[in-house]
């Protein structure tokens, strides 16, 4: 039995929750690696790494907003140094499908010493009903970069599960799990899906990246907007318009389809105006 903490990094974040709930749910003991902490781990602030660290055999690592932030991939280096000097056995790192930093990412990892296993995702169902997309789902609208580009979207708790079996089971250290949907999708496909999981139309709107970066930094500013159109024009150019098996390997079962997401998003009320 697991009797010291796993140290889950960005325990508040989409992957990070759902990892720390499900190991507290197997009665295991979790870190949570967040800046309110009571043992606090803050990216800008390396002298909280080796106090959250001490005493942690395995680390779920996420870096927010993502691993192409400038600098991201020389902090997870650093990390790595502190993890390896604090005794950490294994770290499980969220990377990107199609991302040069990421990759840049997982090769520091692999070359840290340290038993891994890599989690390299595609893009999150869950942008649609808990990050940046739900306000235009609630007004009816995908506004997406692409065009006709498809992508084969996974459920965050497929994310999840695929974590927790890295850090609690046998049989995962050295893994790479690409980890998609079980289907290529276009945004408007997903539109049409989620037309019919709310009740209501919502249309895909095809936009430039110009756009793109407009609208996300009415919300998050012209820093962020930069580093995830980037991303954007990076990832939806077709490189990632392929289906992966890792789900399957990692966890002996399928990865749960679009169509599942947003019926079951939809009944939680995820799309009402008071959520």
């Amino acid at each position: 039995m697991q009797t010291d903490p796993i140290l889950v990094i960005g325990a508040t974040g989409k992957t990070g929750a759902r990892v720390a709930s499900r190991l507290e749910a197997k009665g295991l003991p979790v870190r949570h690696g967040t800046r309110r902490a009571a043992i606090p781990f803050d990216w800008e602030a390396p002298e909280t790494w080796a106090p959250a660290l001490e005493g942690v055999s395995k680390a779920y690592v996420t870096y927010f907003p993502d691993l192409a932030f400038p600098g991201a991939v020389e902090k997870l280096a650093a990390l790595c140094e502190v993890a390896k000097s604090t005794g950490l056995d294994h770290i499980v790192l969220l990377s990107g499908r199609g991302e040069h930093h990421a990759k840049l990412g997982e090769e520091v990892v692999r070359a840290s010493g340290i038993d891994f296993t890599l989690v390299r995702s595609s893009w999150f169902a869950q942008n649609f009903s808990e990050g940046y997309l739900r306000d235009p789902i609630l007004a009816g609208v995908l506004p997406m970069p692409g065009g006709a580009i498809e992508e084969p979207i996974i459920d965050i708790d497929d994310i999840a599960d695929v974590v927790v079996a890295a850090l609690t089971e046998e049989g995962h250290k050295g893994e790479l799990y690409e980890v998609t949907g079980p289907r290529l999708m276009s945004f408007a496909d997903m539109a049409a899906v989620l037309s019919q999981a709310t009740g209501r139309p919502i249309q895909h709107i095809p936009i430039s990246f110009e756009e793109f970066h407009a609208n996300v930094a009415a919300s998050g500013g012209d820093f962020v907007a930069d580093v995830f159109t980037a991303i954007a024009r990076e990832t939806l150019d077709g490189r990632n318009a392929r289906v992966c098996d890792g789900v399957q390997r990692a966890l002996g079962r399928p990865p749960r389809d679009f169509t599942e997401y947003a019926a079951g998003a939809a009944k939680s009320g995820a799309w009402s105006s008071a959520a």
